[in-house]
């Protein structure tokens, strides 16, 4: 379905049967019999679409035109209708016709008709008045005037349908602008019904008509919520925000109201056949079980074009399986169907080894049988199975690209994958030779330096206009680009080493360079944090203490957990002017103040520190550290600025790993499965205020935010083990994994007790299985072949003496004598065994995918 074209809706190749009659009374609606693909049935409202304007055109046999009399006397008590009335004689405004023709065939299939009106002298209406009154459109239900319309609005046939059918169910979809109102419908529907919530850039888009569509269709299933603020889009957890997003809520089975509801994203893009197909997906069961040959399953999903995922099972290990078969289904929910499959069954030949299986949507598309150990690579096959088919129905089979089944650079092919997504670019403004020195003096300017063949620099592209989109009217600094593939003198002038590079400009400093990591999330932070001076002076007692509550910078309050602020007296210029060099190179990436007044001993009194000294304040957490610096070097208090903003007990993510482990201390790391109980949040709190846990770095790391903290578990056990699992992590010196011996209650005692007989070698580490780290392909041991012994190509008079020695050889050699036995380096023979297994698969026997795997 084209939306933006053909005019089409969700009842595409709908067409009406038989109509019956019913009622005409206020709000009946007429119910007719429809037919489509995938058997949806449709309730249309009795709408009449009729349009006021001052233009005539010949007229359409598709467009009726009406007097005014005969419009009015059709009205109908309880019908709605859209009047717009055409001044005899006018020609403007015959864009709005041809769109107007374009929307009547899907406004027909809602039981919208569609006319216009010529006024003429003979008749009068009010709504043939004046010039500035004749632009707009009423809608009307019965004689009541719902609404009014600038026809500017109406620009296209999606905008048409999406207005109309928004204004006719403004009870159905509920319109919301604040997080409060979000939380308030979803607490209200907790136990009750689901919850369709969905974000669109503006009203009257493509993607906004194909929400009405599937309001009109779904409403009285389902409450619809509709917003175009960002800030919403955000808080749900969306990182793309800059495409409409639509999210389904299920809130029927929350009972606790303190809960959240599971929300599942529709992953392709906002489109009416698509929402469909995954409201359906949601009416499905969430997980069955079968027992009979997958061959001849048959489900909604395949019927869809999903593909179907079976989690084998038997007797003995059905609770456990279907455990992780549920898992497996809220994951791949809307993805793909999941179904238990029995082993036990005599109706069922499934191989020996395999414990999973999977078929294609496609017409006998075999089924696949597969062994994999974690369900994590379960998840990832159907997602780029299901990617790939996605690019290869966009692209034909006749693009080239790189080949993503043996992608070894996940970055490359990502970038690959999405190389047809569009980005926002013109938020950002395009710098060349000419005109980078004069924008970067105009303004403060934020510049990323970028290549277009560097793979990581077109990743972290996405996410520099991810910020560009937040900050679209809320930011005095330019965002800007240059691809250094096209202007390298100008990246060379700025020291630019490395790709990507972002540098802050501002008159009169020198460029700051941006080094956190390459995600929306710090790089925002690092711009708004420069919106003020770093370290910025304070003038007064009261102002500190506003600083120190977080009062004072209220709008930055959100992007830095800590407030940093040094104090000295007006005689301690070298260590104040050490301070203010290390709150410049931290620029961006914490907020530092400085107060240097003679009452600076006031708050250090206050806090019980000595001056100088900084005072770390933590209003987030309500508490306030002190810090003496005596004659502490620049290096040194930038190291000690850098690291405020840490957390004493933080969870471990793959972005904010590597902080923590540039401090070489072993990692006491608690392993969770959701949310840490709080009892040992306050024992591992309590031995760091008691300064017992100095060398090591304690934190946790929550399995379902970072799923792969199960594959280190297994890699350390051999399997998954009992939930929560404190180990002892020595990357730095040894390597050595120590586990927390689960018979013992973990307490301040047993703790303190247990970490001191692991560093004197009174605890037995974890043995970690002999694991060969060999290479994903063959095509990739370059090891192995650069240990192949290489020489020029031989000639032809080589090849023939070769030929010649080597019958000579055969012949001397006599019939059972090893010693003679002509033998290749094991590399090479390594090499032919590859080039052999890469034959064309009619000149292979065949073989079994679990052998295989």
């Amino acid at each position: 379905m084209n939306q933006s074209t053909s005019g089409s809706s969700i009842t595409s190749g709908v067409r009406t049967q038989q109509v019956k009659k019913t009622d005409k009374s206020p709000g009946t609606r007429i119910q007719p019999q429809l037919t489509m693909s995938s058997g949806l049935r449709v309730f249309r409202a009795g709408v009449a679409l009729v349009l006021m304007c001052n233009f005539y055109t010949s007229t359409e046999d598709s467009l009726p035109e009406l007097s005014p009399q005969q419009y009015f006397s059709s009205l109908q008590p309880g019908k709605a209708s859209l009047a717009y009335f055409c001044q005899d004689g006018s020609l403007s405004n015959s864009l709005f016709l041809e769109e107007l023709k374009e929307a009547i065939r899907p406004l027909q299939d809602y039981g919208i008709s569609v006319a216009k009106v010529t006024c003429v002298k003979e008749e009068a209406s009010r709504y043939c008045g004046e010039e500035e009154s004749l632009m707009k459109a009423y809608l009307f239900r019965g004689s009541i005037l719902l609404r009014e319309f600038p026809t500017d609005i109406l620009f296209d046939v999606n905008a048409i349908i999406a207005h109309v059918l928004f204004a006719l169910l403004f009870n159905e979809v509920k319109y919301i602008t604040t997080l409060e109102d979000l939380h308030s419908i979803e607490n209200s529907l907790k136990g009750k019904s689901n919850m369709i919530f969905s974000y669109v850039e503006a009203i009257g888009t493509p993607e906004h008509r194909a929400v009405m569509e599937a309001a009109f269709v779904y409403g009285t299933s389902y409450q619809f919520a509709l917003t175009t603020e960002i800030a919403l889009l955000e808080d749900v957890g969306s990182e793309n925000i800059e495409h409409a997003h639509l999210y389904f809520f299920h809130c029927k089975v929350v009972s606790d109201v303190t809960e959240h509801c599971r929300r599942t994203l529709m992953g392709p893009p906002l489109a009416a056949v698509e929402v469909h197909k995954f409201v359906k997906t949601m009416e499905a069961p969430l997980l069955t079980e079968v027992a009979e040959d997958p061959q001849l399953v048959s489900t909604i999903h395949l019927q869809l074009g999903l593909p179907l995922v079976f989690i084998i099972s038997q007797r003995a290990t059905h609770e456990a399986d279907r455990r992780t078969a549920e898992w497996v289904a809220w994951q791949l929910l809307g993805k793909a169907g999941v179904l238990l499959l029995m082993r036990d069954s005599a109706d069922v030949n499934i191989p020996q080894h395999a414990n999973v299986a999977f078929r294609r949507a496609e017409k006998d598309a075999p089924v696949e049988f597969q062994v994999l150990n974690d369900v994590e690579l379960i998840i990832s096959h159907v997602k780029n199975n299901l990617y790939f088919e996605e690019i290869q129905e966009d692209e034909g089979e006749d693009m080239e690209g790189p080949d993503l089944a043996v992608e070894d650079d996940e970055v490359a092919g990502t970038v690959y994958r999405d190389r047809k997504r569009p980005l926002p670019l013109g938020l950002l403004v395009e710098l060349t030779e000419e005109t980078f020195n004069t924008t970067v003096m105009a303004s403060d300017t934020l510049v990323l330096f970028y290549a277009t063949w560097h793979a990581v620099s077109m990743a972290f592209l996405q996410s520099y206009t991810d910020v560009a989109v937040k900050l679209k009217g809320r930011s005095t600094i330019l965002l800007t680009r240059i691809n250094c593939a096209d202007w390298s003198d100008v990246c060379t002038k700025q020291n630019v080493t490395a790709f990507p590079m972002v540098k802050l400009y501002k008159e009169g400093e020198s460029p700051v360079s941006y080094a956190g990591m390459l995600g929306s999330k710090d790089l925002l932070t690092f711009i708004q944090l420069n919106k003020i001076s770093s370290p910025v002076n304070i003038a007064s007692i009261q102002e500190a203490e506003k600083y120190l509550r977080g009062e004072l910078y209220k709008d930055l309050f959100s992007f830095s957990s800590v407030s940093v602020l040094g104090l000295f007296t007006p005689a301690m210029t070298s260590a104040k002017e050490c301070f203010q060099k290390a709150g410049k190179q931290l620029r961006g990436s914490v907020l530092t103040g400085v107060y240097s007044e003679d009452d600076a001993w006031i708050l250090s009194n206050k806090y019980a520190t000595t001056l100088p000294a900084l005072l770390l304040a933590r209003p987030k957490e309500g508490r306030i550290e002190s810090v003496p610096l005596d004659t502490t070097p620049v290096q040194d208090m930038v190291q000690i600025l850098a690291n405020a903003p840490l957390e004493a007990f933080p969870e471990i993510t793959v972005e904010n790993l590597p902080t923590y482990l540039r401090f070489q201390r072993p990692l006491l790391i608690l392993f969770s499965d959701g949310s840490i109980n709080p009892q040992y949040r306050n024992i591992v709190l309590a031995l760091v205020r008691q300064k017992q846990l100095d060398l090591f770095t304690p934190c946790w790391l929550n399995l379902k935010n970072t799923p792969v903290g199960r594959g280190v578990l297994k890699a350390y056990f051999g399997r998954l083990p009992t939930l929560p699992q404190l180990l002892l992590v020595n990357l730095h010196s040894g390597g050595q994994v120590y586990a927390f011996p689960s018979s013992q209650p973990l307490t301040e005692q047993s703790l303190v007790l247990w970490l001191k007989n692991s560093q004197a070698g009174l605890e037995n580490p974890i043995i970690l299985s002999a694991q060969e780290w060999s290479p994903p392909l063959p095509a990739f041991d370059f090891l192995s072949m650069m240990d192949v012994p290489t020489s020029r190509a031989p000639t032809k008079k080589v090849l023939e003496c070769q030929k010649e020695a080597e019958v000579q050889e055969r012949a001397g050699q006599q019939p059972g004598d090893k010693s003679t036995t002509r033998r290749e380096p094991v590399e090479v023979l390594r090499i032919k065994h590859w080039n052999r297994s890469n034959r064309p698969k009619e000149s292979r026997e065949p073989f079994h995918h679990d052998k295989e795997l």
